[in-house]
C-alpha cells in the first residue's frame, strides 16, 4: 500500500492510518498524538502502520487535538492596507489552506487601542501574533510576557530578543542604481520621502554607494519631501531647474514617480528616451497605471509575511525561534519606463 501511494505521489493521510490499522480516524489521530484511553495494543498497531505507510503527522492538527485555536493575530497601524494586507497574503499563504484563520487589528497610532487588541487576541487564544505596520522604524514591543509567540514584520522592535523581518531598502537602492548605470545612465538624480523616514534614508544610501563606487554622484542633491504624487510634480521642477541634463530618477515611491512622469511629460521630456524613471514599493495600481509602466523595486512583503508565520509555526511546533533584525531581499521589476538601452 505505501509504495503505490508515494508511486502516485498521494500524501499519506491519518484515514490511511486509520484504515491500515483497523480502527477509526479519532482513535488513530488519539493514538498517534499520545492521548486518550486505549489498548497499547492498539496504539502500537496504528504506531506500526504510519511507518509502513511513511505517515508525517499535521502539526497543526495535533494542535487541534490538544485544544488549540490555530488562528493568529496580526496588528497594524497601516489603516489603508497598503503594507499590511501584502503581509497578510504571505502569511495566510504559509499558514496552510485554511488551517489556520488570521484577525487583522488596526491600532490607528494608538497605544492604548493597540493594547486593547492584544488583550481582545489573547482572549481569543491565538497561537501567536504578527506586528505589522506602514514603516520600517524601531517601535516599542508589545510585550514580552506574553503567552505566544511574536513575529515583527515590515517593522521592527526595539527589544532585541524579538524577531524583526524587515525589507532591504537600502538593497533596493542599489538595485535601482545598477539597473539605470546599465542602461548608459550617468546623471542620476533621486525624489523621495521624508527625511524622518529611516527607508527613505536608506534607498538614498544604496543609490549613492553604487554611484560613488562608478565615480558619479547624485544629479543635483537627493530630494527629500512627502510620499505622494503632488511631491514628485514640484520634485521634478526643482530637479529639471538644477540639472535640465538629467537622464535617469529614482524615485523613494512608486506615487512619487507618477507625479515626476506626469512633469517630464509635460516638459517635453519623454520616458525613457530621454530619462529612464524608477520607482519603489511596485504597488501596481500606481506602477502599471503610470504612462509608460513603472521599473519599480519590490519589497517582497508577501516572503515577509510568510517567514513571519513561518516563525510563529516553527515556534508553535517547538522548535527554537530567531532573534534580532532580518533583512529580506527586494527584487527590481523591470518594464518600459527604463526599457530603452537595455
Amino acid at each position: 500500500m505505501s509504495n503505490s501511494m508515494q508511486e502516485a505521489g498521494r500524501t499519506v493521510t491519518i484515514r490511511d492510518v486509520a484504515a491500515a490499522a483497523g480502527v477509526s480516524i479519532g482513535t488513530a489521530s488519539k493514538a498517534l498524538n499520545g492521548v486518550g484511553r486505549m489498548r497499547q495494543e492498539t496504539r502500537a498497531r496504528v504506531m506500526a502502520a504510519a511507518r509502513q505507510l511513511g505517515f508525517r503527522p499535521n502539526p497543526l492538527a495535533q494542535g487541534l487535538l490538544g485544544g488549540r485555536t490555530y488562528t493568529v493575530g496580526l496588528i497594524t497601524c497601516d489603516s489603508f492596507g497598503r503594507f499590511s494586507i501584502p503581509v497578510m497574503l504571505g502569511a495566510e499563504d504559509a499558514l496552510g489552506d485554511g488551517q489556520i484563520s488570521v484577525l487583522m487589528c488596526d491600532t490607528r497610532d494608538d497605544p492604548i487601542r493597540e493594547r486593547h487588541h492584544v488583550e481582545r487576541l489573547l482572549d481569543r487564544r491565538v497561537e501567536g501574533v504578527i506586528v505589522t505596520g506602514r514603516r520600517t522604524e524601531p517601535r516599542p514591543s508589545i510585550g514580552r510576557d506574553l503567552p505566544v509567540p511574536v513575529v515583527y514584520a515590515m517593522t521592527q522592535s526595539l527589544d532585541p530578543s524579538d524577531l524583526s523581518l524587515i525589507p532591504d531598502d537600502e538593497g533596493g537602492g542599489v538595485l535601482a542604481a545598477q539597473h539605470l548605470l546599465a542602461t548608459g545612465r550617468t546623471r542620476i538624480g533621486h525624489i523621495t520621502g521624508p527625511h524622518g523616514f529611516q527607508a527613505a534614508r536608506k534607498r538614498a544610501a544604496g543609490l549613492g554607494t553604487v554611484l560613488s563606487d562608478a565615480g558619479l554622484r547624485v544629479s543635483g542633491e537627493v530630494l527629500y519631501g512627502e510620499w505622494s504624487e503632488e511631491w514628485g510634480r514640484q520634485g521634478a521642477d526643482i530637479l529639471l531647474r538644477t540639472d535640465p541634463g538629467v537622464d535617469a530618477i529614482f524615485c523613494g515611491s512608486d506615487q512619487i514617480a507618477r507625479g515626476v512622469a506626469e512633469t517630464l511629460r509635460e516638459r517635453g521630456r519623454r520616458v525613457p528616451d530621454d530619462v529612464a524613471l524608477v520607482g519603489f514599493d511596485n504597488w501596481e495600481p500606481m506602477a502599471l497605471g503610470s504612462r509608460p509602466p513603472l521599473t519599480t523595486v519590490d519589497m517582497n512583503l508577501n516572503e515577509i509575511g510568510r517567514l513571519a508565520a513561518r516563525h510563529l509555526l516553527d515556534i508553535i511546533a517547538g522548535r527554537p525561534g530567531e532573534a534580532g533584525v532580518r533583512t529580506v531581499p527586494a527584487r527590481l521589476v523591470v518594464r518600459a519606463s527604463t526599457r530603452h538601452g537595455t
